[in-house]
């Protein structure tokens, strides 16, 4: 049988241009690389410290795809510092530091007629998102440690309401506002901007803690932070997170929430390596 010289030229091509498309995906754009965020310098004098109690944080994720919904966890895990001025709630500037090695998954499979089953907990898909976020075992502990440490740095604060606490009365004094900055996960920073809803608890005429929550989860994309799938510390899986999209899906959406008290220290910041 013979192959003319034209047929395989075209089957070259095609061989090319599916390699191409292939490599193109793993190569999405990538945020901008950083290994760690610095605090913003408060943007008041007379600015209040306001420092995050650690065991009583929570960070939630989930990844609805059509075939699989995965439920993420982080609990005690947060740290830093607000520096908040209470006569104009705008000025407040933050850092916050997460650690999370301690990330737990659960997933719910859904059905070919579309209802969820139970939600369970698989330790191999456990481990791989901690290949995927490189601070699986096998990372040089360096690498991991820095991989480890997710931050926002919160730069500026907007609000549609009252700016000046003093305005407002009672105990608990809320108010929502937008959080504008920059994000760190897996050494790559994109910009970030999260509504949230903050209330004062007051003692005397002081505010002696607030409680921060994000009013509905902001997305994180996967690939923007180089979170792919991996076989192992710098080995790229074949199944790229375009085929794995069915079961996996490209961004998480996540929420945040803690306390933090007025006129205490924060502890330095440093992520605890993966165990």
């Amino acid at each position: 049988m013979t192959i003319s010289t034209r047929t395989l030229l075209l089957a070259a091509l095609a061989i090319a241009g599916a390699s191409a498309a292939a490599c193109q995906e793993e190569k999405a754009p990538l945020a901008p690389a950083a290994t760690e965020l610095k605090a913003p310098e408060a943007k008041a004098p007379a600015a209040a410290t306001f420092a995050i109690d650690r065991a009583g944080s929570k960070v939630e994720l989930m990844m609805d795809a059509p075939k699989e919904k995965i439920r993420g966890r982080i609990e005690g895990s947060a740290e830093g510092t607000l520096q908040v001025d209470p006569s104009d709630i705008t000025r407040t500037t933050g850092l916050i530091t997460v650690d999370i090695s301690p990330l737990e998954l659960l997933q719910t499979g859904v059905g070919d007629d579309g209802k969820p089953g139970e939600e369970k907990k698989s330790d191999l898909q456990n481990e791989h998102a901690r290949t995927w976020l490189e601070i699986s075992t096998d990372t040089p502990p360096d690498v991991r440690e820095k991989n480890a440490k997710a931050q926002f740095a919160i730069k500026s604060i907007s609000t549609s309401g009252e700016k000046d606490l003093s305005k407002l009365s009672g105990p608990e004094r809320s108010i929502t506002v937008t959080a504008s900055g920059d994000l760190l996960l897996h050494q790559r920073q994109t910009p970030k901007t999260v509504e949230l809803v903050a209330t004062f608890r007051y003692e005397g005429d002081r505010p002696a803690s607030v409680a921060v929550r994000t009013v509905k989860p902001f997305a994180v994309g996967l690939a923007e932070h180089d979170v792919r799938p991996r076989e192992a510390f710098g080995k790229l899986a074949q199944k790229t997170l375009e085929v794995l999209s069915p079961k996996v899906a490209k961004e998480a959406m996540v929420s945040l929430e803690f306390t933090a008290t007025a006129g205490a220290m924060a502890p330095a910041s440093a992520a605890a390596p993966a165990k």
